[in-house]
């Protein structure tokens, strides 16, 4: 800790030890983080991933927490969280180049004002740039893929790169992000000019029909299952009977079936324990095998691959 205050002596209450990251999740779930950092701009991350390369000091980024599931036992080395400190954005005609730190809710609205439309999928979606980049986060039948024209990052060996259109390699809820320990540092989106009112409208729309549909008043990661071809998770779980399934405080949402929701002091054990034993009897009823969408992060090594290590 204070070696790295000393790489940075002006961070202040941006850099904390023991960190509860149930704190700093949607799933309101998750031990302690070592350390946890937030940076303010594109140097300090150098700096910090620097440090930590250097000193073999595992590096977890993460951005708003809304599609991971923290394990009880918390994360070793840095939590490096790229989220308010550092969501500049500005507009050059229809385009938009925005930190990865920015929410996607604040990107949404701010297109809107300026009379961009594109982004009104993504304005219930609730997480950042970075983190909606490397999945390839979508709504109601759009994605980033389709609004995401450069992405600037710090590759592994901390050299700064960019991706322009295809190079991404968007799929379904998947980039050339997913499988590397690359850190997004911004990107630049490219939308459509259109009426504000308009744009303003479909966000107010698709507001509701989530209301009417999600757990949204609950804690939870979101749509806990990626869709397999084909299918749609949730039905695939409620058809299973699994509706209301709940394993210690981790229930699976009664308003929606794609969605586990965290009841009150829920512990990830017991959230891992519910998902495992859907993928089990969805995969034993159905011959389908769901894959999780939400990610595992920290120390799960008791967890093997497809649940619980065997004794």
């Amino acid at each position: 800790m204070e070696e790295i205050r000393a790489i940075l002596p002006h961070v202040g209450a941006r850099l904390q030890a023991d960190v509860v990251m149930a704190t700093r999740s949607t799933f309101q779930i998750g031990g302690p983080a070592d350390i946890l950092f937030e940076p303010a701009n594109a140097t300090e991350i150098e700096q910090i991933a620097a440090y930590c390369f250097e000193k073999g000091v595992p590096l977890t980024v993460l951005g708003n927490g809304s599609n991971v599931l923290v394990s009880d036992r918390g994360i070793r080395g840095v939590v490096l969280v790229i989220g308010d400190e550092m969501s500049e954005m500005t507009f050059i005609g229809t385009q938009i180049v925005a930190d990865a730190g920015i929410r996607l809710s604040t990107l949404a609205g701010a297109a809107a004002r300026q009379g961009l439309s594109g982004l009104e999928f993504a304005s219930g979606i609730p997480g950042t740039l970075g983190g909606a980049i490397l999945m390839n986060a979508g709504a109601y039948g759009q994605c980033m893929a389709d609004v995401v024209v450069l992405t600037e990052f710090l590759d592994e060996q901390l050299v700064h790169r960019s991706l322009v259109g295809a190079e991404h390699g968007f799929g379904y809820r998947c980039s050339a992000f997913s499988d590397r320990s690359a850190i997004i540092l911004r990107a630049c989106l490219k939308l459509q000019q259109d009426d504000p009112q308009a744009i303003f409208a479909r966000i107010a729309d698709l507001s509701l029909r989530r209301r009417a549909s999600q757990p949204l008043d609950m804690p939870s990661a979101g749509s806990t299952f990626k869709r397999p071809e084909g299918h749609f998770a949730g039905k695939l779980i409620s058809d299973c009977g699994l509706k209301g399934c709940r394993i210690g405080n981790a229930q699976v949402s009664e308003k929606h079936a794609g969605f586990i929701i965290n009841l009150g002091l829920g512990c990830a054990a017991d959230t891992r324990s519910l998902i495992e034993k859907i993928k089990r009897e969805v995969a034993e009823k159905t011959g389908i095998h769901l894959e999780p969408e939400v990610r595992f992060v920290g120390e799960w090594q008791e967890w093997g691959q497809d649940g619980p290590a065997k004794e």
